[in-house]
């Protein structure tokens, strides 16, 4: 990939090789908030990985949400039911303060789960786009397309709070640094 090209957004730098055309948004946004979210977190301060300004959201949530919901979705997509690993790591992504958890192992996890949701779209079949799916326990209905747009959707939603969040920790370190 040349320099101008990688410049541009993903979604302009052409179709994803072995990919349906109809599931190349989904991968664009996908791999789009990849990018942004790796950028923004270099050398991203580990003792704020955990502050919530103003009462939003911490940068670790964001970073375990996003790759939560990548996994939860696509799980649904393929019409199973959540594991109890998805389920316990569902319930920590509001758990402050865990041990062992530090942006190298945040990112880490996003960016295979990200790795993994590809392989699966370029192993999703145009054709069962429309077949009805169940979302949790409740099975609200959706179908195969619906979640795989939702997580494109979430994705890029929570990729856009997680960088305000990070914009205003290291401004607010680096005023306190300056003062």
């Amino acid at each position: 990939m040349n320099q101008q090209t990688n410049n541009l957004e993903v979604w302009m730098r052409g179709p994803i090789a072995g990919l349906a055309p109809l599931l190349q948004p989904v991968a664009h946004a996908i791999l789009q908030a990849r990018e942004e979210v790796n950028l923004m977190m270099i050398d991203f301060p580990e003792e704020l990985l955990w502050e919530s300004p103003a009462g939003c959201a911490s940068v670790a949530f964001h970073l375990q949400h996003l790759s939560g919901v990548l996994d939860r979705l696509f799980t649904y997509a393929n019409d199973q039911a959540l594991n109890e690993d998805q389920l316990e790591l569902l319930q920590l992504e509001s758990v402050k303060n865990q041990p062992n958890i530090n942006v190298k192992t945040l990112l880490t996890r996003f960016n295979n789960q990200v790795n993994k949701a590809l392989t699966q779209l370029k192993n999703t079949n145009e054709k069962t786009l429309l077949e009805p799916r169940g979302i949790g326990r409740k099975k609200i209905p959706s179908n195969v397309l619906g979640l795989l747009f939702h997580s494109a959707e979430h994705t890029q939603r929570h990729t856009g709070q997680l960088y305000v969040t990070v914009k205003v920790l290291k401004s607010t370190k680096n005023n306190i640094i300056q003062l």
